[in-house]
C-alpha cells in the first residue's frame, strides 16, 4: 500500500492519491467521464490491414446513423484501401511546408471544429509537421478525446515505447516514431490485425505495401521473415497482456487495490542506458499491474553548482521520460544512495527494485556494495539487475 506521507527528504513527488477531496474532485470526475473513447487498430508492422479495418468499421458506423469524420488517412496509394474511403466525410488536411516539401497533417482545429462522434485517425506515432500546434499525432488524439470526440486510430507495435529495446535486438531496426504505452494501455478498445509473414511478403512483393522500387530494400531490412515473426509474436503479447490487465483492473476490489507489487528504479547520473532501464521497469510495472517510481538521490557531490550541465540535462531528461511512461518521479536529497533508497522502499512497500549495470569499471565495485547493502536491508524485495 501507498503511504500517506512521503519521506521527510522527498524534494518533489509526482502522485495522484487523494486523501482529502475537495470540490474540484468532483469536476475531475466529471470531465473523466466526458472524455471520448479511444479504439486501436494495432498490427505488427505496416500493410495487415489497419487502417483497412478502420475505414470498413467507419463505414459501417455511418450506415447506422453515425457522425464519422476522417481526422486523417494515409492509404499510401493502395487501391483497396483508398477504395474504402467510400462515402466518408473528410476533413481536409492541412498543407505545411518543410524544407520545400509539402506535409500533408491533420487539421486539428478543423476536427475539433467540426466535433463529429466519431473521427478516424491514421498513425498514432506519426510526427508532425514543426508548425503544428503538437509535435505528435497521439498528441492531437488526446486532444480530440478531452473535447469528447471518440476515436479510431492505428499503430504498429514496434512503435511502443518500452519495446524500443526489445524491437531492436530483434529486429536490428531502430525506430525513432514512438508512442508512450500508456496511449495505447488505456484505450477502451485494443484490436489485432494479424496477417502470417507468408502473406504479408507475398503483399510486399507484389507492390500492394510499398511501391515497386522500396519493396528489395525493405525486404533486406524490416520485412524478413524472422522479423514478421517475432512481432507477430509481440503483437500478440501485448493485446492479450493489455486485455488482462484491464480485465484484472475490472474486477479488482478495494482490497485489492495495489496489483501484485510496487516496483522502483533507481536512477543515477553516471546510468550507461537509462532508456533501457526505464523501459525495463515500465514492462515490469505492467505485468505486475503495479505502480512504479524512478527514483533519483542527488548526493551533495551532485548538488547544482558541482555536477556537469551536460549530466544534469540528462538526469532531467531521464526524469521526464519516466514521467512520460507512466511513472511517478521521486528526487531525494541524501548523502547516502542505498539508505535514501532503502528508506524509500520500505515506507513506499516496494516490492521490486531495479538497477542497472554500470558500464565503466570505476562504478561496478560501487554498484555491487549497492546490490548487497539493498539485499541485506530489503530480504522481502526481488532484486532486478538491467
Amino acid at each position: 500500500m501507498k503511504p500517506k506521507h512521503a519521506p521527510a527528504d522527498v524534494m518533489s513527488v509526482a502522485d495522484n492519491s487523494n486523501l482529502n477531496p475537495t470540490p474540484d474532485d468532483f469536476l475531475t470526475i466529471i470531465r473523466r467521464q466526458q472524455l471520448g473513447k479511444l479504439k486501436i487498430y494495432l498490427g505488427p508492422c505496416p500493410g495487415v490491414g489497419k487502417t483497412y479495418q478502420m475505414l470498413i468499421e467507419g463505414n459501417r458506423l455511418r450506415t447506422q446513423g453515425v457522425d464519422v469524420v476522417i481526422g486523417y488517412v494515409e492509404p499510401h496509394n493502395r487501391p483497396e484501401t483508398t477504395a474504402q474511403i467510400g462515402r466518408l466525410e473528410i476533413v481536409p488536411p492541412l498543407v505545411a511546408k518543410y524544407h520545400g516539401i509539402a506535409l500533408k497533417e491533420m487539421d486539428l482545429d478543423g476536427v475539433l471544429a467540426r466535433k463529429p462522434t466519431v473521427a478516424l485517425v491514421d498513425e498514432l506515432a506519426h510526427t508532425n509537421a514543426p508548425q503544428s500546434r503538437n509535435r505528435k499525432r497521439y498528441e492531437d488524439v488526446q486532444d480530440l478525446l478531452r473535447a469528447g470526440i471518440n476515436v479510431i486510430a492505428t499503430a504498429n507495435i514496434q512503435h511502443f515505447e518500452s519495446l524500443y529495446n526489445i524491437v531492436q535486438d530483434a529486429t536490428g531496426v531502430k525506430v525513432k516514431e514512438r508512442v508512450p504505452d500508456e496511449i495505447i494501455t488505456q484505450a477502451d478498445q485494443v484490436i489485432n490485425i494479424d496477417l502470417p509473414a507468408e502473406d504479408l511478403l507475398e503483399r510486399l512483393q507484389a507492390g500492394k505495401i510499398y511501391p515497386k522500387e522500396r519493396v528489395e530494400a525493405a525486404l533486406k531490412n524490416f520485412f524478413t521473415s524472422k522479423n514478421l515473426t517475432r512481432l507477430r509474436e509481440m503483437t500478440l503479447s501485448e493485446t492479450a497482456n493489455i486485455l488482462d490487465r484491464k480485465n484484472r483492473e475490472g474486477t479488482e476490489t478495494e482490497s485489492n487495490i495495489g496489483g501484485l507489487g510496487q516496483v522502483m528504479v533507481a536512477i543515477s547520473s553516471q546510468g550507461p542506458d537509462p532508456g533501457r532501464l526505464l523501459r525495463k521497469t515500465a514492462r515490469l510495472a505492467e505485468r505486475l499491474n503495479a505502480q512504479w517510481y524512478a527514483v533519483y538521490v542527488r548526493t551533495p557531490s551532485e548538488s547544482a553548482v558541482k555536477i556537469d550541465a551536460t549530466v544534469q540535462r540528462q538526469v532531467a531528461e531521464t526524469l521526464e521520460a519516466a514521467q512520460k511512461m507512466g511513472g511517478l518521479v521521486i528526487s531525494l536529497k541524501h548523502e547516502n544512495v542505498a539508505q535514501a533508497l532503502i528508506s524509500f522502499a520500505k515506507e513506499y512497500g516496494i516490492t521490486h527494485v531495479v538497477l542497472g549495470r554500470p558500464g565503466k569499471k570505476a562504478f561496478r565495485l560501487f554498484s555491487r556494495a549497492l546490490h548487497d547493502e539493498l539485499i541485506q536491508e530489503l530480504p522481502g524485495i526481488d532484486l532486478v539487475i538491467v
